[in-house]
């Protein structure tokens, strides 16, 4: 299961619907994590401990760095990770930052 900051849990089948949809899948796992297990497709890999910084950079910066869009503060966004911890502090991180 992913969780939410409101509780609200997710199943892969129903991140995999979410997918379907306009969202933005980040993945905080390690970079020898994405090589040792793989890249889950379509997501963006943004280990935590670039999070903060990321999430802060200019769109065009953003761009560069990571092949991908910046997500607006109002766009629907999903982290993940191995175990869910990383990801729930990215969860964290990112409404600390003003994303919704």
């Amino acid at each position: 299961k992913l969780c939410s900051a409101s509780g609200h849990c997710v199943s892969y089948e129903e991140l995999k619907d979410l997918k379907k949809n306009s969202i933005i899948h980040i993945d905080v796992r390690e970079r020898w994590e994405i090589d040792r297990f793989g890249k889950i497709p379509e997501s963006i890999n943004i280990p935590l401990s670039e999070l903060v910084e990321a999430l802060q950079m200019s769109p065009g910066d953003f761009r560069e760095q990571y092949q991908q869009k910046m997500p607006a503060k109002s766009d629907h966004v999903v982290f993940s990770c191995l175990a869910g911890v990383r990801s729930k502090q990215a969860l964290d991180f990112a409404v600390s930052l003003g994303f919704s």
